[in-house]
C-alpha cells in the first residue's frame, strides 16, 4: 500500500510568505555532544509556515480557532485534482474537472509544486479565483487544500477566497507537496498541532489509496 507523506518538510532556511514570515528555528538547549544527559530543543515557527490549516480565526475576528476544528472534516476520503492551468483555477475550471458527486475534500495539484525546489518565495503561484471559492461553499465542501503557501492570490486585497471558505468552517489547508501523488482517490489525515487560539498550525498530512485500509 503506497502512503504517501505530503508535508513539507519544517527546516531552516524555507521559504515562507512573501519571505516575510517566520521560519523554523530549532534551538538546542542541551546537547550530548556537549556532555548533557540528553538533546533537547526548543521549536520556534510561524503558525502559517509549510504545511498548516487556517482556522476562521486568521481573518474573521471571534470565530473558532485550531483547536475546534473538527476532527471528521480533517480525516477522510479526499479528491487530488491535477489543474494545469497558469492563471488561478476558477469555478467554471472546478465544473469543467468532473470531480466525484461526493467529494467533500479537495486537494489541487498545480504547477506550484516545482516552487519547493527553492529556497525564495515565489509570488506567481496558482491559487483559487473568487467564484471557485463560492462553488466550493456551494457543493458543501469541507477541506479545501493547495500546493503552495497561500489558497488565493498574492496580497489578495480582499481575501475573497479566504473568507469565503472560512466564514463556513471550511479548512483551509495550505503548503503541501503533491508532486509525487497522481491525481484520483485517497483517504487522508491532517493533523494539524492542537494550538489553543491558535490562527492556524502546522500540520502533518499522509494520504494514503482510498480502497486500502490497515490491517
Amino acid at each position: 500500500m503506497a502512503i504517501y507523506d505530503v508535508s513539507v518538510p519544517l527546516r531552516p532556511g524555507m521559504p515562507t510568505y512573501a519571505d516575510s514570515e517566520p521560519g523554523p528555528v530549532l534551538d538546542f538547549h542541551s546537547l550530548l555532544s556537549r556532555g548533557d544527559s540528553a538533546n533537547v530543543s526548543a521549536l520556534s515557527v510561524g503558525s502559517h509556515t509549510g504545511t498548516h490549516v487556517d482556522a476562521p480565526v486568521h481573518f474573521i475576528e471571534g470565530r473558532p480557532a485550531v483547536e475546534a476544528m473538527p476532527l471528521d472534516y480533517l480525516v477522510g476520503p479526499a479528491h487530488v485534482l491535477e489543474y494545469r492551468g497558469e492563471r488561478h483555477l476558477t469555478a467554471a475550471g472546478l465544473e469543467a474537472a468532473g470531480l466525484p458527486s461526493g467529494a467533500r475534500r479537495l486537494l489541487i495539484k498545480t504547477r506550484n509544486g516545482a516552487f519547493w525546489d527553492d529556497d525564495h518565495f515565489h509570488p506567481d503561484f496558482v491559487g483559487l479565483a473568487a467564484d471557485a471559492a463560492r462553488w466550493l461553499v456551494q457543493r458543501g465542501f469541507v477541506l479545501v487544500g493547495i500546493d503552495y503557501m497561500s489558497i488565493e492570490q498574492f496580497r489578495s486585497p480582499t481575501h475573497e477566497v479566504h473568507h469565503a471558505l472560512l466564514d463556513k468552517g471550511i479548512v483551509v489547508l495550505e503548503g503541501l507537496d503533491l508532486r509525487a501523488v497522481p491525481p484520483g482517490e485517497y483517504f487522508m489525515v491532517c493533523a494539524p498541532v492542537k494550538v489553543v487560539g491558535g490562527d492556524g498550525a502546522p500540520a502533518r498530512v499522509l494520504l494514503w489509496d482510498s480502497d486500502q485500509r490497515f490491517d
